[in-house]
């Protein structure tokens, strides 16, 4: 093995594991309202963005990268992970990590359904019958519920669409990171200046012990975020693909072994069906990948 194989994997997994056990952090802190809690992960994760930026010196990618069509795309992504972090933060508060992990296991064929709507790719046989299979596991979900999983989905579309704008925007992701959070930054901080003028409010004087641990969540925002672009340059994207799912199987555990949220007969059968969609979508994805790589061998052995 490499040395930069072994780092890529070292970074793919630290970005996973973080993601994965997220929901113990944001328990920990869970007399930190949702909205308070998102506008803490904005302010402190712009200054821990541009730190990163100082220590790979990339202000001058900084400084190119703020074009108003990158900027507009930006904006949309911007709202897009916002939304995406304040319902996660809420769905753990609310002890439904269950129906986020879903939402993240569902992750990649929405990505896959996005990818032929707005780019044009063409869905192979296999990836159709994966997200049929998945459609089959949300429906028995919404019987049991007797309502959508909208947690589930909520998560899933807009972390896919964050994709699909981040994939139309060549910026290097601790670049656009930082761009996003400062498009965030300026309500951010004007609503927990007033929250904090409010009975509710009054972050660092309530004698909350683990207060101390609010300004993390800049850190652990962009910390694998990080990673994962190391990751990403140094690992092929059927072994990324593979290791995503590392993140809402952790969230899956902690949530029924740790957390003990319900799990009857019904949630396995609808999970069931969501891991069998996964794997014949990876199945197919390491099966194309290795057809792939035999036809580029064969094309440079016949030159």
């Amino acid at each position: 093995m490499t040395s930069e194989l072994r780092l890529g994997l070292t970074c793919g997994f630290g970005a996973y594991l973080i993601w994965g056990g997220l929901p113990l952090y944001f328990r920990l802190l869970d007399h930190v309202g949702p909205f308070e809690m998102l506008a803490h992960r904005i302010l402190w994760g712009l200054p821990t963005a541009l730190i990163f930026i100082a220590i790979a010196r990339r202000w001058r990618d900084l400084r190119g990268a703020l074009t108003p069509r990158r900027m507009l795309y930006l904006s949309i992504s911007a709202g897009l992970i916002a939304t995406n972090w304040l319902l996660y933060i809420w769905a753990v508060s609310a002890e439904r990590v269950t129906e986020a992990s879903l939402g993240y296991f569902i992750n990649p064929l929405v990505s896959v359904l996005l990818g032929m709507i707005f780019f044009s790719e063409t869905l192979r046989r296999a990836q159709w019958i994966a997200i049929a299979i998945a459609a089959c596991g949300v429906a028995v979900l919404t019987w049991e519920l007797g309502r959508l999983p909208w947690v589930s989905l909520v998560l899933c579309f807009s972390f896919a669409a964050y994709g699909a704008v981040r994939k139309t925007v060549s910026v290097d992701s601790r670049i656009g990171f930082a761009i996003e959070t400062a498009l965030l930054f300026p309500v951010a901080f004007i609503w927990l200046s007033w929250f904090q003028q409010t009975p509710d409010g009054g972050w660092m004087g309530d004698g909350i012990a683990l207060d101390w641990l609010i300004p993390l969540a800049g850190p652990i925002t962009a910390v694998p975020l990080i990673l994962f672009a190391l990751a990403a340059k140094r690992l092929k994207l059927a072994t990324i693909g593979m290791m995503q799912y590392l993140t809402p199987t952790l969230q899956f555990l902690i949530a029924v072994v740790i957390f003990r949220e319900p799990f009857g007969p019904v949630d396995a059968v609808a999970f069931g069906l969501i891991w069998t969609a996964l794997l014949v979508f990876t199945l197919d994805s390491v099966l194309r990948e290795r057809k792939s790589r035999r036809l580029a061998r064969a094309a440079r052995l016949a030159e």
